[in-house]
């Protein structure tokens, strides 16, 4: 079935809800492809963003700067780090300085893992797809949308990088 014909048994002749739609099932189907590979490795598309995080913030790594990155709730960047430690992916320690910080490096296994998810096959594959005037309009796009979808949150005054 094509997306058109899916979409009249939810569309309420509304163009943003139908978009947000398309947008969200497009997300998701490119998440899948992600998902897919990775299984391999026994590691989670969520997982592999902790490691990047992890990774570009270097000692300065702490489940809320973590949890920050990826605009999800503490507790669940908590227990996925949990999961994360027990795989061996990372490992927690107490911050020398401040004992009820809790700080997040790599392990070698960890390093090993990020480093494998690097090749990103299925992500090229699909981004490869547009031409590099779709891939520049699609960039500004999403970035606009993105910039309102903080601005709905609050979140308008946070730096989304933590290292800007």
């Amino acid at each position: 079935m094509k997306y058109d014909e899916a979409t009249k048994y939810y569309s309420y002749s509304d163009a943003d809800n139908d978009l947000w739609m398309l947008m969200t099932h497009t997300r998701y189907a490119i998440y899948r492809a992600r998902e897919k590979e990775l299984l391999r490795y026994d590691v989670s598309p969520e997982q592999v963003g902790v490691l990047f995080i992890v990774q570009v913030l270097g000692n300065r790594a702490t489940p809320s700067e973590i949890s920050r990155f990826v605009l999800r709730q503490p507790h669940t960047i908590s227990a996925l780090i949990e999961r994360m430690e027990e795989k061996g992916l990372v490992k927690k320690m107490h911050d020398l300085d401040r004992k009820n910080l809790v700080r997040v490096s790599l392990t070698e296994k960890g390093k090993k893992v990020y480093d494998i998810s690097t090749k990103r096959g299925p992500i090229h594959r699909i981004m490869g797809s547009l031409d590099a005037d779709e891939r520049s309009n699609f960039q500004k796009t999403l970035e606009k949308l993105q910039t309102q979808a903080r601005k709905e949150l609050g979140l308008d005054r946070e730096k989304f990088f933590p290292l800007e």
